[in-house]
This record gives C-alpha cells, structure tokens and sequence, in this order.
C-alpha cells in the first residue's frame, strides 16, 4: 500500500501543473497568519510536512526564515519546488520520505502541516504520525484537515474528516490547543473545500 501511494504522488506532480491540482495557495495566508502568532525568531527551526510543491516555504525565505525543513512523499513535488526556487533551493532542507516513516533526530520549533493529516485514514498510520510529531515537535503545531464540511476526498484518494473537538482528542497526549478556525479553500478551479485549521503547544511534560 506504501508503494501504492508513493507512486499515486509521484504521477500527481509529475503530470499536473499546480492549475490542475485542488490544494494549489499562490499565498497561503492562512498558515502565514499562525506562524506570525507564534512570533519566532528567523533561526527557528520549522518542518513543512506534505510541503512539496508549496509556495509558503517561499515566503518563509522572504521573511528571513533560515532553518527550514520541507518534507513530502513525492520527489517529483520536492524537484518542482527546487527548480520554483533556484538557487534560494539550497537554503532548505529536503526529506522524500512518508511522514509515518520519517526518522530525525531534529527538534522542530514549529511543525506545519496543511493537508496530509487527513490522508491518514487507518489507526495505525495516524498512530505512527502522532508518535512521530510528539517526539519531534519541541513548541508549536500547525495542523489543516478537511472539517466535516469538506470533501470525503482528495486527489481520488479518501481521507478522514475532522470536527475541532476530534483534532483535539487526536493531539490531546501530547498537546494543548491553541485556537482553531474553519475556512474555505478556493481551489484553482473555483470550487470550495472548508478546512479546519488549528494550532496547538506542546505539553510541558513534568
């Protein structure tokens, strides 16, 4: 199934421009609007996770952000982005790897992650995710899903709907929420998908 999917997202970026796929932002200010709450400084370290061929590791540059990981399954995303960007490229770090799988050392400032969560769509998968996050994740948290007004899915692929009180009980181990607040996407071909975006802290652990 690994390989399935790995492959389902590599065909995606391979052969649609960022016209043809739904979760295209030219800005995306909604996660800029949560990040600039957080108030960190420009060494903060800050993960993308699904970032590929994202425009907001491109504002995070601009902004004099300098330790920036972006991480996505698709190679084929993560080349777009590095071409996008040119020589700005060398100043991010890139992970291929699915986020159930990824494996750091690194202790990440902020973790930000607008639309793979609600790919997970199995115990097992959001499990591996949280385990991970938990321990990689030293602060803040930023995290949309499809709410339970949005689409049951994406891409041809199904994913997991989210009220704010079931994101909570999903990150309530490891983690208090901020704030949350529900959106609508406007997707390049003018359709609507309401997201629930939500921020969130690590618990102090005593």
């Amino acid at each position: 199934m690994r390989d399935n999917k790995k492959e389902h997202w590599e065909q995606v970026y391979i052969n649609k421009t960022p016209a043809q796929v739904s979760w295209t932002q030219v800005v995306p200010q909604t996660s800029l609007d949560f990040i600039h709450g957080f108030q960190l400084s420009k060494n903060a370290s800050i993960i993308d996770v699904g970032g590929g061929d994202s425009n907001l590791v491109d504002f995070l540059l601009q902004e004099g952000f300098q330790n920036i990981t972006v991480l996505d399954i698709s190679s084929a995303a993560i080349e777009k982005a590095k071409a996008r960007l040119g020589k700005k490229s060398d100043l991010v770090k890139w992970v291929v790897s699915d986020i159930t799988e990824f494996e750091t050392t690194e202790h990440f400032d902020l973790w930000h992650d607008r639309a793979t969560f609600h790919f997970l769509t199995n115990e097992n998968q959001i499990a591996a995710y949280l385990q991970i996050a938990g321990k990689a994740i030293n602060n803040y948290m930023v995290v949309g899903t499809f709410s339970d007004n949005g689409p049951d899915k994406c891409s041809g692929l199904p994913v997991k709907q989210y009220t704010e009180i079931q994101l909570q009980r999903q990150l309530n181990k490891d983690f208090k929420k901020i704030r949350c607040i529900n959106q609508d996407h406007i997707t390049p071909f003018e359709t609507k998908q309401n997201f629930l975006f939500c921020s969130f802290k690590k618990k102090v652990v005593n």
